[in-house]
């Protein structure tokens, strides 16, 4: 009888089940996320925000093109957690502005790894510290089973976890959750497709605002000045015109 009564029991729902959600609604998981300081994405965004132990892969076309200018809002938050471990970044990071904009210089870590062996050994090490902030790795020649190890290897640290790839692997199967194509915008924006999500499909690229660091950081600094204080911030004063007369006279 007990037996016969567990089978007439509903099946439990989606919402209950660990890894499985609606496929018409964002999944909701107990799993801690970043608010990526752009709310038009963070509403897109299963849980809100950038997830923290887990691998969220950014495809541009060409590294160092784009990603901070999106990621540097979480970065920043991510800076006062740990520090920023930087595995084959393309190009050296702008120190003075990063320093303008909150991110110390004793926070960012430089990896100079050229072989994707290299880069993948230094990704695993840095995850296995236990103070850190965020990993952001350049990997443009990971094959999947690489990106799973990364993976699971981020599973234990609550930190941010990026892969930067190139745009043409987004055709290539990943493990990472979440996967999102950048490229330029209008003016200042960022057009932004998520390509993977634990959710819907979303066919329209979002536009984001997200300025350059350099004139980000600029910003406040200008703000605290009243008035134009250097030569070419003045306005030219308007001279005074002679009279025919004179000139004639002279």
């Amino acid at each position: 009888m007990a037996a016969v009564l567990r089978s007439l029991q509903a099946p439990p729902s989606p919402d209950e089940l660990a890894g499985v959600w609606r496929a018409d609604q964002l999944a909701r998981s107990p799993q801690a996320t970043l608010p990526s300081g752009h709310a038009v994405l963070d509403a897109q965004l299963p849980g809100g925000g950038w997830p923290l132990g887990s691998l969220t892969e950014i495809l541009q076309a060409h590294g160092g093109q784009h990603e901070w200018r999106l990621l540097l809002p979480a970065l920043q938050a991510a800076a006062q957690r740990g520090p920023l471990v930087l595995v084959g970044a393309p190009h050296l990071p702008h120190l003075p502005v990063l320093a303008a904009l909150g991110i110390a210089p004793d926070r960012v870590l430089r990896i100079e790894a050229r072989s994707p062996a290299e880069r993948l050994w230094a990704a695993e090490q840095a995850l296995r510290c236990k103070e850190l902030g965020a990993l952001l790795a350049w990997l443009p020649q990971a094959r999947s089973e690489q990106l799973r190890r990364l993976q699971l290897n981020g599973n234990a640290a609550q930190a941010l976890l990026y892969a930067l790839r190139p745009l043409d692997a987004q055709r290539e199967s990943s493990p990472a959750p979440l996967r999102l194509a950048v490229q330029c915008g209008e003016g200042t924006q960022l057009a932004v497709q998520i390509v993977k999500r634990r959710g819907p499909l979303l066919e329209q690229a979002l536009a984001l605002d997200a300025p350059l660091p350099v004139l980000a950081s600029l910003k406040p600094v200008r703000s605290l000045i009243p008035e134009p204080d250097h030569a070419v911030d003045r306005p030219a004063r308007a001279r005074p015109q002679r009279k025919l007369s004179s000139i004639a006279a002279a």
